[in-house]
């Protein structure tokens, strides 16, 4: 393994989970903030979006890591409690997310899911809307990578999760609330781009892997 700085190698752990709590913070940050913190008289409506927002900043520190640790060259095996927490952390906020909206909708007398949707988001953004369920399905079939992880069909099963997190961050972009304002929508562009950047870093990675 080539000599990184003693910082980067043996505190990865701790310095992944303050980028993980960075990125949270900064999503609950922007949440609060445009509400002005008056969160006694929110919504449904206005309180679901925190957790998409947590739940894709959340999966986009675990890509960070990923990348530093296929950069460092060196074993995941360290980070197992980040990943599964942070995994627990992520499934909770997937489910809470489209969940409150679902569940609200139904309550205000407007049906289920697909039907529910198109009263809630313009015509012309009913097919963002269906992104977002789409990578939903998607991230909850990848739980069942602890049955399937070892068969060989499963890496097909890894390229549409890194598809529907694309996904979602477009999906958050076109829909989001928050990320209408300036900071956050510069914040949420740096994600995306660094986002792309790592999914190639690991493309490019497995490509030359191939031939070595």
């Amino acid at each position: 393994m080539t000599n990184y700085p003693k910082v980067v190698t043996t505190y990865l752990p701790q310095l992944a989970w303050l980028l993980s709590a960075s990125v949270i913070a900064v999503a609950v940050f922007a949440w609060g903030s445009s509400w002005q913190w008056h969160l006694g008289s929110l919504t449904t409506y206005q309180v679901f979006p925190i957790f998409g927002l947590v739940a894709f900043s959340t999966m986009w520190s675990q890509y960070m890591v990923a990348t530093a640790i296929q950069y460092l060259g060196i074993s995941s095996k360290a980070l197992h409690n980040y990943f599964r927490i942070t995994g627990f952390i992520v499934l909770a906020a997937i489910m809470l997310h489209p969940g409150m909206l679902v569940w609200q909708l139904w309550r205000d007398g407007l049906g289920l899911p697909p039907h529910s949707y198109l009263h809630y988001v313009a015509p012309s953004l009913r097919w963002v809307a269906l992104l977002g369920t789409v990578s939903f399905l998607i991230f909850i079939a990848y739980e069942l990578r602890y049955k399937y992880g070892n068969r060989s069909w499963w890496r097909f099963m890894e390229y549409l999760v890194d598809l529907a997190i694309l996904a979602i961050f477009y999906h958050a972009l076109r829909l989001g609330t928050q990320t209408k304002i300036n900071w956050i929508r510069t914040v949420w562009y740096f994600y995306g781009t660094t986002l792309i950047a790592a999914l190639l870093y690991k493309y490019i990675g497995k490509y030359n892997a191939r031939f070595e």
